[in-house]
């Protein structure tokens, strides 16, 4: 496994939660609860997200839908997709 690396999977609450995981301890971990079940959070709604968490989309990479080895029900998915952090633009200029 590559990190940071995005996850979306169905939480605990049974709504969709997105996460970011990190060489950091688990309950450091960037994450968004969209608050609902139906429907599936769009590309576009996990980009923003992401940007929100300080990530991107690593160049190229698609969404992988997985199925847990471990999952508590047969249904649960999970999507992947490798992420890299946005670096925040440089500010080149001096104050006076």
């Amino acid at each position: 496994m590559v990190l940071p690396q995005a996850r979306m999977a169905t939480g605990a609450s049974g709504t969709w939660v997105l996460y970011v995981l990190t060489d950091a301890p688990p309950l450091e971990w960037a994450g968004h609860d969209f608050g609902r079940i139906y429907p599936m959070p769009t590309l576009r709604e996990r980009s923003t997200v992401l940007a929100d968490l300080g990530y991107a989309v690593a160049n190229g990479a698609e969404w992988e839908w997985r199925e847990p080895r471990h999952a508590p029900t047969p249904s649960h998915l999970q999507a992947v997709v490798p992420v890299r952090p946005i670096t925040p633009a440089v500010n080149g200029g001096s104050a006076a």
